[in-house]
């Protein structure tokens, strides 16, 4: 279906198509957005000579405390790549990481460390910011919830305060697996299954901190939400976005910022955007998707792809000037966007 057909055939459900580009930024061109989360776009910014740098798909970005940003990539030449915020690169490293796909920055009494999943070897790795391996993560088989290798595909991890961390098997059986900061198994939850508390593509895990009492977002990225978990794995909460095949959640501040890879389900190729939410958890914007509307019950409207800004986002980076990173996923092999807030 083409792109006029499908806008055709889905304007019914999404009360209007509304274009994202709304002004113009004086000599910066277009600002793209909604409801005061406006930004400009950098479509050069991370762009590398690519005999030396190659990627082959952009995964996940994080901001480390010297202001770097940091990318992964599933390309064996330069797994990493690491930026000042200007898109000058730094630093690379990484040849053993074929399937690097999920990337966590975590804090251990002030040296920060970095948890790297890796879907074709089937394993998490904590590592040093330079690379060296610290801990590897193999399928848990003493859970009784593996046959073998192949069936535990991690796709992220989130780490507590205390060095506690959480892995997301979420292109595997769909387990969220609890370990401490010695990587011995302490529980797990989720899983597939068709009732709430269980997930279908668990893309993504987030440790979220806005409220009183900490808690899980986890992706369930085929049914277009998020779904938050007690730190223990009880179910409270499930974020619907209609539309959206979100990637995992990312926070900063009181926000809460997404990859969107595909809308309004996974079978449209190349139909991706990006969404902020507030917290509330209400969306406020969508780069490159059509504006959120609630109707006066306070349902979100489902949203689409309303520009070509992106083909596959994979992940949002969100800088502390609230600038925005995006990192893409088989898209040509782009190198990320940035998106400066205006």
């Amino acid at each position: 279906m083409n792109r006029r057909k499908f806008v055709k055939n889905t304007a019914g459900f999404t009360a209007g198509l509304l274009i994202t580009k709304d002004l113009f930024a004086k000599d910066k061109g277009p600002v793209y957005g909604h409801n005061g989360m406006r930004y400009t776009l950098d479509t050069s910014w991370g762009q590398l000579d690519s005999a030396k740098y190659p990627v082959k798909d952009c995964h996940e970005m994080v901001q480390d405390k010297k202001g770097r940003i940091i990318l992964l990539t599933n390309e064996t030449k330069n797994n990493v790549l690491i930026y000042n915020k200007s898109g000058k690169l730094l630093e690379s490293w990484g040849n053993e990481f074929p399937g690097g796909h999920g990337l966590t920055l975590a804090d251990e009494n002030g040296t920060q460390y970095l948890y790297i999943t890796d879907t074709e070897k089937h394993q998490v790795y904590k590592t040093t910011m330079s690379g060296k391996i610290l801990m590897t993560i193999d399928v848990p088989m003493e859970a009784g919830i593996y046959k073998n290798a192949k069936e535990f595909v991690p796709t992220e991890v989130a780490v507590d305060k205390n060095g506690d961390f959480f892995v997301a098997d979420g292109y595997g059986a769909q387990y969220i697996l609890h370990y401490d900061g010695s990587g011995k198994l302490k529980g797990y939850f989720g899983g597939r299954g068709t009732g709430d508390e269980y997930l279908d593509n668990a893309h993504g895990i987030v440790i979220d901190r806005r409220y009183s009492e900490p808690s899980l977002l986890v992706t369930d990225r085929t049914r277009n939400c998020f779904k938050r978990f007690s730190m223990n794995g009880k179910l409270q909460e499930i974020i619907n976005l209609p539309g959206a095949c979100v990637c995992r959640p990312v926070i900063k501040n009181d926000n809460l910022y997404a990859a969107v890879l595909r809308s309004p389900s996974l079978a449209n190729a190349g139909s991706g955007f990006v969404t902020i939410l507030n917290k509330e958890n209400k969306v406020v914007s969508n780069i490159g998707g059509t504006e959120p509307i609630y109707n006066k019950d306070t349902q979100l409207q489902t949203m689409i792809q309303a520009e070509k800004i992106f083909v596959h986002p994979h992940d949002v980076c969100v800088d502390d000037d609230e600038n925005l990173y995006v990192a893409q996923w088989a898209s040509g092999k782009v190198y990320p966007y940035k998106f400066k807030r205006v």
